[in-house]
Formats: structure tokens, sequence, C-alpha cells
């Protein structure tokens, strides 16, 4: 999720994802790279039929916090429980989106990794570069938009839950004011702040959600800063789309009820856990091993939300109403059957703009290519550099 490119290429790209449950589309070949073609894929040795498959997960992140790369390391402890000694997992953390990526990526390839989940969307181009080079190597990339032929992307319509932790807070809220604790304005983190603010504004038309952004994935410091600044707006109610337990833990401290993401916080926030907004990403990866296993894998875009078991709004506190959790769950409901869209219109943006006209469904598309923020959310876009 490299903050200096994911805006431009989340915009320029991003229609192109095309999802696994519309049909898939031919893989668009990776960009050509100047210079020889490297022989690095000679140095990949290749697995016997009695050997287990090598698969590696890199991590932007620590796996041991409760955070992004924690939910993915849970995953991938499953898949292990799964498959046993069928498989050979290596995992790396702590890598950042640079040229570092590219480097541990090219070190996992040589090590005989045959399958390597890339869990960050700045890993994308990285993930590109190296695929060429080892086309006998399948990667998986999360969040990402583009696909070659040894590469598939993958990842979870966060807004559905999210809409579903916007009633919550909304309905909790004393003051009106709800905090959001934000990374980067791309699609996906704009798609999570636009729902929160819809689900809230369904239950509470009242709310203003106010945002503070880090520019940044994972900055435990930032992070903490960013809560303490929305208590001081009087927010009594904080969310966030960032990679660690920091805002968790402010909430904790200064006794302001969280909804945690990535994981369900409650370790950090023990007393102050509103509710959790998770992904579920061990279906996806156990069948993705087995796959390669099979031999039937494919370069597939897959965007699974709430019917597909990927995403889930969990641990709602046992404070909360029992109207609310009926609420909640009767949202879910339709969300599964797909008899809701959290982007239905009519929906204007915080400057009045018409987005979505009455009864109009956001496309995937529109989703997508995100770059606005709707009524109820106050402030302005800030500028990618």
């Amino acid at each position: 999720m490299n903050k200096r490119f994911a805006f431009k290429l989340a915009l320029a790209g991003a229609a192109a994802l095309m999802l696994t449950a519309c049909g898939e589309k031919e893989a668009p070949k990776a960009p050509a790279q100047s210079g020889a073609p490297a022989k690095a894929a000679d140095a990949a040795p290749q697995p016997k039929a009695s050997e287990p498959l090598k698969v590696a997960f890199m991590y932007v992140s620590p796996a041991n916090e409760e955070g992004w790369s924690t939910q993915h390391d849970i995953a991938r402890r499953a898949a292990e429980a799964k498959f046993g000694d069928k498989i050979k997992v290596t995992t790396v953390e702590n890598i950042p989106e640079n040229a570092d990526a590219e480097r541990v990526l090219r070190d996992l390839a040589q090590q005989g990794n045959k399958l390597i989940f890339a869990t960050s969307f700045g890993y994308m181009n990285s993930v590109l570069k190296v695929a060429k080079e080892f086309p006998d190597v399948k990667f998986e990339h999360a969040t990402g938009y583009k696909t070659a032929e040894n590469v598939a992307n993958y990842s979870g319509r966060f807004y559905e839950a999210r809409y579903l932790a916007g009633k919550l807070a909304g309905a909790t809220t004393k003051t009106n004011i709800l905090g959001y604790v934000a990374a980067l304005p791309i699609p996906e983190v704009l798609q999570g702040i636009n729902a929160f603010t819809l689900g809230a504004k369904s239950v509470n038309p009242n709310v203003e959600v106010r945002v503070v952004w880090t520019s940044a994935w994972y900055d435990p410091g930032k992070e903490s800063d960013a809560t303490k600044s929305l208590i001081g707006q009087k927010a009594d109610v904080i969310t966030h789309h960032t990679n660690s337990s920091a805002v968790a833990a402010a909430c904790e401290e200064a006794k302001i009820p969280v909804i945690s993401y990535n994981t369900s916080m409650k370790r950090a926030a023990p007393t102050m856990l509103l509710g959790g907004v998770i992904q579920i990403w061990d279906s996806f990866y156990e069948g993705r091993i087995q796959a390669v296993m099979d031999g039937t894998w494919k370069p597939q875009s897959v965007w699974g939300g709430v019917p597909e078991h990927m995403v889930a709004l969990v641990d709602i506190a046992k404070t909360t109403p029992q109207s609310v959790v009926d609420d909640i769950k009767a949202a879910t409901e339709k969300m599964e059957k797909r008899e809701f869209h959290p982007f239905t219109g009519p929906i204007v943006d915080n400057t009045g703009k018409e987005v979505l006209k009455a009864g109009q469904v956001a496309t995937d598309s529109d989703l997508l290519t995100m770059g606005y923020l709707v009524e109820g959310v106050a402030g302005k876009l800030p500028t990618m550099n």
C-alpha cells in the first residue's frame, strides 16, 4: 500500500478488476521489462511429486499484533493445520512497500516457494516484476487489481461490514460525532468511510463523521495521536482503517467506545470494544493452496463480501440494545442474499453533488474508482504526494 503511488494506480487501473462472481476475464500481460530477461527462474528448484508444496506469506506489519497482518496469519495457521506435512510454509513480516519488497519476493521464489501471498496493496508492482522472472511460481496479491499469467489478486468487500459498523456507531453515539482514523485516500478506504457514514445515518440522521488521516498504513504513533485528536473533537465512538491496534488501545485508555478493524481487538480494548470489522481469509487461502496442488490454479480476481463470508462485523458489545443488534442482523441477512447494497441512491457527496440517483446501485467500477466523501463526512479529501 505504497502511499506514493497507490491512489494514482487505483484510479487508473481499478476499473479493470473483474470479479470471479461475474465471470473471468483474460488476465492482462505484466508490464514489459527493459534489458535482458532475468535468469532467476532457472535457480528456483522444482519440487518432486513426493515433496511438500512450498508456500510463502509476506506481511507489511508484525504478525503477532492485533491488526491486518495478524488476520492473514490466522488464516495461514489454519491452512497449515488443514494440510499438515503436505505444505511447507515460510512467513516474512515487516516488509516495507519499496525495493525491499521486490528483493524479498525474489528471495522467496529462489528458495523454491511455488505459491506466494503478498498481502499489501503497495507490493503490486514488485509482484508483477518478480512474477515475470519466475513464470513457474504462482503469486497472489491482496487488495490489488492487476493480474498476469501467474499473478492473481484478491480482496474483501470491507465496505459491507463497515456499513453494519456504522449502524452500531450511529445508534451508540451521544454527541452525534463519530471519529475515523484513516490511512490514505484510495478507493478502498473511501468506500469504508462512506459506507460507515451511510450506515450511521440510516439509524441517526444527525451524525457527523470526522476523519483524521495518518498518511501511513502502519504507524502506531500517528494512529494514537489521530485518535486523541478525534476525542478532542468530541467524537464518542471511533473506528479506523489502519493496520495496528493503536486506535483501540488509545480508546481503551480514554474510555471511548471503539470499533476495531482487521481483528477483534479484545486485548487492546477489553472494556471499550464495541465491535470489530474483520476479514476472513481461511477458506480462500485453503482453496488457493489446494488449486496449486491440484494443478487447477488460474490468475483470477476475487472480491468477496458478506455472502462469501470474507468480511463480518463481530463481537458486538453485550451492552448494545437488542433492537440495534436485530437491525444489524436484518441488514446482514439482506446482504447475504444480495438483496441490499450499501451504496444505493439517492446519495450525494459532502459538497451537495448527486453521485447516485434514487434507486441506482453503485457498480463495481463506481466503487473501485471512488473519489468522494458522502454527505455527513466533515472536511475534504487530502491530496496525495
